[in-house]
């Protein structure tokens, strides 16, 4: 018995141990398999990560850098995501739909106008027009003086990100000589009538420093910052802007046409040295060698100074003045002195 015994415990001692080692061989292989799987599903999500990444979210390569994105108020998520494709803001309508709903922004996007200054993944822009980061700061314009309303719409047209060159012109063109000269600070996409606005109210709040001296002459304000963006143009130097002015005056008063060549200026773009005898007939209504008094209305913005010169003239008998290459203004009462001083300042000068 003892015998028969012993044989079955070895038997079942050699089952065993053949079942331990078939239960080892099946984990083993198990555990690789495993490590296989996981491997393979590691680098399928990296593979469809990397093409979501690349066909949904990074920036479009042609990403609209400082340019204006209008989202308009009335426009649902499915407009706003075609809208923004179609600007290369985002690269994919679906993806940006998914991605917003799924942070559940879609009904908290801002409208309005927004200004990138480097690209955005998409869920950059999601971001900023989920929170309204417009982006946008004030542009700093100057307008010096003399400028006309075509050189201001210039300067804006340089500037604005939202600009309309044309809109801006019939709005600001009745208003010659009112837009302010100074340096301004305006949104991106401020409007043209702001900007008119602004400026036209800029002009009437440094006018009032010489309201009550205008009210002391026989002018208009009209005639005041007609005469002074003439003056503006004709000499730099507040003394002798307020001699020009008085010799503008006296001209006036004599009924003598007033014969500035700055008005050509406006009107064709030619300085003094560039004005011809045929450039002196030409029939403009701010001609004013063919014209007498003041022309229709101002040729440009004119500064204060300009302003506070013709409301405090220098009296005197001058009826002429010339300013030589040098830049000096000369002054004279007679025609005869006039050309005198022309012969010497200016046809004998190289």
């Amino acid at each position: 018995m003892i015998d028969g015994d012993t044989n079955i415990f070895s038997n079942l001692a050699g089952a065993n141990s053949r079942l331990e080692y078939v239960v080892g061989k099946t984990k083993d292989l198990w555990q690789r398999g495993a490590n296989k799987r996981t491997k393979i599903i590691v680098i399928c999500v990296l593979i469809i990560s990397g093409l979501f990444y690349l066909y949904a979210v990074k920036p479009p390569s042609n990403f609209p850098i400082n340019t204006l994105i209008a989202v308009k108020e009335d426009q649902n998520l499915e407009q706003v995501a075609q809208d923004l494709v179609e600007r290369h803001v985002v690269r994919n309508k679906a993806a940006m739909i998914l991605i917003t709903r799924l942070y559940k922004k879609d009904k908290s996007i801002f409208s309005g106008d927004y200004l990138f200054k480097k690209s955005e993944n998409l869920f950059g822009v999601i971001r900023r027009l989920s929170t309204g980061e417009f982006g946008l700061e004030p542009v700093k314009i100057r307008v010096k003086e003399g400028s006309t309303v075509e050189d201001i719409a210039n300067v804006l047209s340089k500037k604005m990100l939202k600009f309309n060159k044309e809109l801006f012109l019939r709005m600001a063109s009745k208003n010659e000589g009112y837009l302010f000269p100074d340096t301004y600070y305006f949104l991106p996409n401020a409007p043209e009538s702001q900007i008119v606005d602004s400026m036209k109210d800029n002009f009437y709040k440094h006018y009032k420093e010489i309201e009550d001296q205008v009210k002391d002459t026989q002018y208009s304000v009209h005639d005041i910052v007609t005469l002074a963006s003439i003056v503006e143009l004709e000499a730099h130097k507040f003394e002798d802007r307020r001699k020009i002015a008085g010799v503008l005056y006296n001209r006036l008063k004599l009924g003598m046409p007033l014969q500035v060549d700055v008005s050509f200026v406006y009107i064709m773009g030619k300085g003094t040295f560039d004005i011809t005898k045929e450039d002196l007939k030409h029939d403009s209504l701010y001609n004013t060698y063919v014209h007498k008094g003041l022309p229709p209305g101002p040729i440009g913005s004119p500064s204060m100074d300009s302003l506070k010169a013709v409301v405090n003239p220098v009296k005197s008998k001058w009826l002429f003045y010339l300013a030589d290459k040098r830049g000096v203004t000369h002054y004279s009462s007679t025609y005869k002195e006039h050309l005198r001083k022309k012969r010497l300042y200016i046809d004998n000068r190289n």
